[in-house]
């Protein structure tokens, strides 16, 4: 009993490159483009840059909320933790339920894909057979969970080898258009302003879908608790990501829109990267973008796991649900409970997604339900570092700024988008997206009225965490042994 309960997750095992490899590959650069950009275009058309630009600001404060919470709880659940301790447990409980609400219904949306594209590598004809790309999605997402029990380093070593290629190709393929001349319609900064959206309901749409866009930077909070110095660098590599998937979504929703006309755009469905590499490089444009949209989209499978069990560990682990989720492997420091947790739901969806339809409808029913969780849990984590460093906003220009006026003004318009966004999406966007939170109220209402530690919170102080340099809460120690080990393996196994 006592082993078990000095084990924790492995400590200081990450870096700043490791963790900005972490927040890019979170946000899935080639996948989202693929999955999303048909979606955001058919909702807004040339204003598609205008809102991945529109949402990049208010994301942006969103980035430095979570690096400045950073600074003053270090906790693998992240806004799980940081709301908790400063707006209410209940709004802390929904932030984290949110994220994992969101991350197992995107292994369904992710792992589609994966088959669809790697059996498009083999016969483009088998792309659309729902039922083999789950399959196959289903085997890649297997792969990705194994990966992930095997500990952070493992996990972040397969990233590096994912995304290093994915990138490359992209920015192969950004040149490509750029260079591309035929038929090519020219290029408007109109598309950066407001001119092309349908007041503001077409924009709130717009914002909505590109939230999904963002999406995933954050893993970088959920692995603080093994990251060297986590709370500089987890902050620090969330805001770099931001920056670095900013630059390729509007490079390439901008090349979509010049590159392709309505009809090829509209017909690409979510195959919309394939298309235009096949019109940049006729042969074999199309295959290798295929192979990056392959690669974006296991690696973010691997990130998304990360998310989720880091989440729900940190859950079992207060006891605001199970006490299994927080428990950790023995010999690789991962919280296998919840892995296998997770794998499990995650198999059964894939099952039940046969049921639903073609790819196209699980992915779009998906993205939009995905877009509200993620406002509710970025909104509350928006307006929790306000009212952490409440008292030290007026202390310097920074802290009042990059502390308060931009991570509130990102908090408003995430939960302005969920509000405005309700009364417009269609009942299964709905029922998955809400219907989702509100199942999270039945283990919320259990384990309060067990009176679990989590409800009577120590609450954040960033005065004391800042001008003390206070370190927080330390929530499991690991033993030396273990401790000595960790730079010099090649993998936690």
């Amino acid at each position: 009993m006592g082993n078990s309960r000095a084990r924790g997750l492995q400590t200081n095992v990450l870096g700043i490159t490791d963790t900005v490899v972490m927040a890019v590959a979170g946000s899935a650069p080639a996948y989202t483009l693929t999955a999303t950009t048909t979606v955001l275009i058919g909702a807004v058309g040339l204003a598609s840059p205008a809102a991945l630009l529109y949402c990049g600001i208010p994301m942006l404060g969103i980035a430095l909320a979570f690096c400045y919470l950073n600074r003053i709880d270090v906790n693998a659940g992240a806004s799980y933790s940081w709301v908790g301790r400063t707006l209410h447990p209940f709004l802390g409980f929904i932030s984290g339920w949110a994220l994992a609400i969101s991350a197992t219904i995107f292994m369904v949306a992710g792992s589609l894909p994966a088959g669809s594209m790697t059996l498009s590598l083999f016969d483009p004809g088998l792309a659309d057979d729902t039922s083999l790309a789950t399959a196959v999605g289903a085997a890649w997402f297997l792969v990705m969970l194994l990966v992930v029990l095997g500990g952070a380093r493992l996990t972040v070593r397969a990233q590096l080898f994912l995304s290093g290629i994915e990138l490359a190709i992209l920015a192969l393929c950004a040149v490509g258009a750029l260079l591309h001349s035929p038929d090519a319609r020219p290029f408007d900064w109109s598309w950066l302003g407001f001119s092309h959206f349908s007041g503001v309901s077409g924009f709130s749409s717009g914002a909505l879908i590109a939230a999904f866009y963002y999406w995933g930077w954050d893993v970088t909070s959920n692995l603080s608790e093994e990251t060297r110095n986590s709370r500089r660098t987890t902050g620090l590599a969330g805001l770099i990501g931001v920056g670095v998937v900013f630059l390729l979504f509007e490079v390439f929703t901008i090349a979509v829109n010049i590159v392709l006309d309505p009809q090829q755009i509209q017909q690409s469905g979510a195959n919309v990267l394939a298309v235009l590499g096949e019109e940049i490089w006729p042969g074999w444009g199309g295959k290798l973008l295929i192979v990056s949209v392959m690669l974006s989209t296991v690696a973010t499978l691997e990130t998304t796991l990360i998310q989720v069990t880091r989440s729900l560990f940190a859950m079992g682990r207060d006891r605001t649900m199970p006490g299994a989720l927080g428990r950790v492997h023995p010999r690789w420091n991962t919280p296998w409970v919840a892995i296998v947790v997770v794998g499990a739901v995650a198999l059964l969806m894939f099952v039940t997604s046969v049921l639903l339809g073609s790819i196209g409808d699980i992915l779009a029913h998906a993205v939009t339900a995905i877009g509200l969780q993620i406002a509710v849990y970025y909104g509350l984590t928006g307006l929790a570092v306000v009212v952490a460093y409440r008292r030290m906003l007026l202390k310097s220009l920074a802290n009042f700024l990059f502390g308060g006026v931009w991570p509130l003004f990102g908090a408003l318009f995430m939960l302005w988008v969920f509000v405005e966004s309700l009364g417009r999406l269609d009942g299964a966007s709905v029922a998955i997206g809400v219907g989702g939170l509100a199942i999270g109220l039945v283990p919320m209402l259990w384990y309060w009225m067990q009176g679990v530690d989590y409800y009577r919170p120590v609450k954040l102080d960033a005065v004391r965490a800042v001008e003390t340099d206070y370190v927080p809460d330390v929530h499991e120690v690991v033993p030396d042994e273990q401790l000595r080990t960790h730079g010099g393996v090649s993998t936690d196994f």
